[in-house]
């Protein structure tokens, strides 16, 4: 059985960590910014993310099916945005500014996909958590759903954070 990390539910980000993880995340990382990644949820021990269906991101002219490409992208940001919240709420003692240069040494280290079905919809949900967060390394889980609800590919992915 996996031990997930546990969080406060009611522990909240500051808007001044929030606006500064999104910026990070949804302007200053340029791939994000090529898939269309944002950021629909942001709490400590959950984030939803968003892509929206675009051409340059069709994998099968003849289906409209999105790139498998795009899928495993898309999870592992998502992950890596869920590790960057369980740090933030681990650091809530320290200022938003300082919480937000602690993810200049976040890096996938491992990273795995299944792909459940075919992507085809409008726009793709995204869901990350971390199931560990250790002194140097995070273990993670993520979901990739269609618009409908529909569990379309799954991941699980390790980072170092130190």
């Amino acid at each position: 059985m996996i031990k997930k990390t546990v969080l406060p539910a009611e522990l909240e980000f500051e808007p001044e960590f929030v606006i500064g993880l999104k910026k990070i995340f949804e302007e200053m990382i340029n791939f994000n910014l090529i898939l269309g990644l944002k950021i629909t949820t942001l709490k400590p021990a959950l984030v939803r993310g968003r892509i929206d269906m675009k051409p340059d991101l069709i994998g099968h002219f003849s289906f409209n099916r999105l790139h498998g490409g795009v899928i495993s992208a898309g999870l592992d940001a998502i992950a890596g945005l869920a590790v960057m919240a369980a740090l933030g709420a681990r650091h809530m003692d320290e200022p938003p500014m300082q919480r937000l240069h602690r993810f200049s040494k976040l890096g996938t280290i491992d990273l795995r996909v299944d792909y459940l079905r075919p992507a085809i919809g409008e726009y793709f949900e995204l869901r990350g958590e971390v199931m560990r967060l250790g002194s140097r390394v995070a273990s993670t889980r993520m979901e990739f759903l269609g618009a409908n609800g529909e569990l379309l590919s799954t991941g699980t992915a390790a980072y170092i954070v130190s």
